[in-house]
């Protein structure tokens, strides 16, 4: 009966009954998650250690022994350390996510492991032991121990200064050299990416403090999404504006999960080569861990937009194309080309008076000149030389007062401008829009 009254005065000194009731509380009131579950492990460890020390401490009081002093002190301080660990379960599982603060993993280990220094320090100052000479030799100890230790404290200072600026936050996507995931976890030592493959990639936090960090759809003020390219070619039969106007409608008409509608979708000449053109969709994959197959589905509706234009996808291959450029070759394609001229000439009423020899005679000496979309064909007061005839297409005509353009004419193919120009050696700017 003796014992338990001794341990029961130790436990109230060591002040054991208020460390219970917090971590009872902290533990009613967590809910246990994977981040809590660490920091409960170590706070159980720590307040086993105090009650097996009130335990031997009663024990050497009631067998008359002068080693209670020796293990009462490091009791109090597993009791110290108990309690700094139970309250900042309490505080950092429990209070603050209740009013929507959430702090940092680094921050919240930085904050309960100075806490439970302190507490230890403090206690053992209250009990009379003397820290000087504990500090001076552990001044060179944390010297020696720093130059061993450099990289590992590169990493944690390296953690600590992305949660605090919160460069790269838990969630993002990031693109660090050849690896591109998903930030999962920011640790003292490194920061872990789940990749799209199934892996966890463990990135030193030094390397992510020195490197370039590509954070991937993120821009302020906006959504989270991600331009993605999907490529495709198209031989030269095939005009790319007809190419683009297809492919461009049938994409932004289709409904495909995970891509945005504002920004819409377009589709660009990428590049040329000698046989076809190359061109790709740019679309807004607002789902960044759905990349391939949503590009999958873009890919079916070009292939079949272009399907049903019946332009068919570019062969994979090289063709050579040797043609003799024979007289009758000549002949044939000139005849073509004057075919074409008289065709023109023959819709143009400006023409109309004019005989069959006599028009022959312009189209035989016409130049073919075909302008892009946003071409300027001629500019006011440049010296007219030509007639212009519009076969297709429309051209918007312009004027300038030497500060400002505006148009004050559009048009329409097959038609002509220029005529009074020739005669009078004024040119007003015509543009193709």
């Amino acid at each position: 009966m003796e014992f338990f009254t001794q341990l029961a005065q130790e436990a109230f000194d060591s002040h054991t009954p208020y460390l219970l009731l917090l971590v009872a509380v902290a533990f009613a009131l967590s809910k246990l998650s994977a981040v809590d579950k660490p920091r409960f492990r170590a706070m159980f460890f720590f307040i086993a250690a105090h009650l097996l020390g009130l335990l031997v401490t009663a024990g050497f009081v009631v067998a008359g022994s002068d080693l209670d002093a020796v293990s009462r002190t490091p009791t109090w301080v597993f009791g110290a350390v108990g309690i700094v660990g139970a309250a900042a379960t309490l505080l950092f599982s429990v209070v603050l996510p209740r009013m929507r603060l959430h702090t940092p993993l680094i921050v919240q280990d930085v904050v309960v492991a100075l806490s439970m220094v302190a507490a230890a320090v403090a206690v053992l100052s209250r009990a009379g032991v003397n820290l000087s000479g504990l500090i001076a030799t552990s001044a060179v100890f944390t010297a020696i121990l720093g130059f061993s230790l450099q990289d590992v404290i590169g990493n944690v200072a390296g953690g600590l200064a992305l949660q605090v600026d919160n460069s790269v936050e838990l969630g993002d996507w990031i693109t660090v050299g050849d690896v591109t995931g998903r930030v999962v976890e920011i640790r003292w030592r490194h920061t872990a990416v789940e990749t799209r493959d199934w892996e966890t990639v463990l990135i030193p936090n030094t390397v992510m403090t020195k490197s370039n960090v590509v954070v991937l759809g993120r821009r302020q003020g906006q959504p989270l999404q991600l331009r993605r390219w999907v490529r495709f070619s198209v031989d030269w039969r095939f005009q790319p504006g007809d190419v683009i106007d297809v492919v461009q409608g049938a994409v932004r008409a289709a409904n495909i999960s995970r891509m945005a509608k504002e920004p819409a979708p377009n589709v660009v000449l990428t590049d040329m080569t000698e046989t076809y053109g190359q061109y790709a969709v740019r679309y807004w994959l607002t789902d960044l861990a759905v990349d391939d197959p949503t590009d999958s589905e873009v890919r079916a509706c070009v292939y079949f937009a272009l399907q049903r234009a019946q332009m068919p996808l570019a062969m994979p291959a090289q063709a050579i194309f040797l043609t003799e450029e024979t007289h009758d070759r000549k002949v044939s394609k000139t005849e073509k080309q004057l075919a074409r001229c008289r065709r023109l000439l023959d819709t143009l009423p400006l023409f109309s008076g004019l005989s069959d020899a006599e028009r022959a005679e312009l189209a035989s000496n016409m130049r073919y000149a075909p302008y892009a979309r946003g071409e300027v064909m001629t500019r006011q007061g440049a010296e007219a030389h030509w007639l212009y005839l519009v076969e297709e297409g429309t051209a918007s005509v312009c004027v300038s007062d030497g500060t400002k353009e505006r148009e004050v004419a559009q048009l329409q193919g097959p038609c002509f401008f220029g005529e009074m120009s020739l005669l009078t050696g004024v040119v007003a700017p015509s543009r193709l829009p």
